[in-house]
């Protein structure tokens, strides 16, 4: 009964926003996945999502995880890289993943960097990485996005170290983690709006209310809760993103220990948008 009535919530959600493809990201589930992969792909699949952001494959053979994958019909369609990787020359190896998977989107979520100091040299030096890689990338048919957590709205000039990356993005877009955008003091539906063009991707989480942000790209994943719920206009920033169009794929992104109870709560809260 409760596969049936999330199958309900998701096939409105998917009228609603046909624009888009919404999915979920593998790390919400890291916890479950240590102990069971089988069952853990079968609570996504009752859900009824299908695009998922990932890359690793929980200690299976990548083979033995892409057919446990192909059962369900699942499909890996944006793989995570590490900034050292990409900084470090190991494009190669990036590609060769993303192409096993079938994905087209690698996104990168964090820049190395010391405790934190993260400032204008830093945040130079990782445009050029991703720029670099990026243009790599392109000409696999791949699509680098980098995910900001936070430290990138620190002060640069007349806006912000996230400014001057955006602008100088020429081999790579973005995947804005609307949580992350909150907490790092920006506002995520005036940034969409600001970057109309940059945004490829979405995180849809909401953040608790009453808690306040930092430039730190660090909070308690508790503070992680249902969709709609928290300070996060979720809703305008839904809609926005099917107006522009340019968003291919939103993924659930839920750390927090409650997981398997919110996420069916977000997709209700999601089925209800116009």
């Amino acid at each position: 009964m409760a596969k049936t009535i999330t199958l309900f919530w998701l096939t409105l959600f998917t009228i609603s926003v046909s624009a888009q493809e919404i999915g979920i990201q593998l790390y919400s589930l890291r916890n479950q996945f240590k102990t069971d992969v089988p069952g853990t792909l079968d609570i996504i699949q009752s859900w009824g999502l299908t695009n998922l952001e990932g890359g690793g494959t929980y200690g299976l053979s990548r083979e033995e995880f892409k057919d446990q994958l192909k059962k369900r019909d699942l499909e890996v369609v944006s793989v995570g890289a590490s900034y050292d990787d990409l900084k470090n020359g190991k494009i190669d190896a990036i590609i060769q993943n993303a192409k096993a998977f079938g994905a087209k989107y690698v996104m990168c979520a964090w820049i190395s960097h010391e405790g934190n100091k993260f400032d204008i040299a830093k945040t130079k030096e990782a445009t050029e990485v991703f720029n670099k890689a990026g243009k790599q990338l392109k000409k696999e048919g791949i699509t680098l996005a980098y995910h900001a957590h936070g430290y990138e709205f620190r002060p640069y000039k007349d806006g912000t170290l996230f400014d001057y990356m955006a602008e100088h993005a020429d081999h790579f877009a973005f995947e804005m983690d609307v949580y992350w955008v909150k907490h790092g003091g920006e506002d995520p539906l005036s940034l969409l709006n600001r970057y109309p063009k940059k945004f490829v991707l979405l995180h849809l989480k909401d953040l608790e209310k009453g808690v306040k942000g930092n430039n730190t790209g660090h909070e308690d994943v508790e503070t992680n809760v249902v969709l709609g719920t928290g300070q996060i206009d979720i809703a305008g920033v839904v809609k926005r993103a099917k107006e522009l169009g340019v968003v291919k794929y939103m993924f659930i992104e839920d750390e927090c220990s409650r997981v398997v109870e919110q996420v069916p709560q977000s997709l209700k809260f999601l089925s209800g948008l116009e």
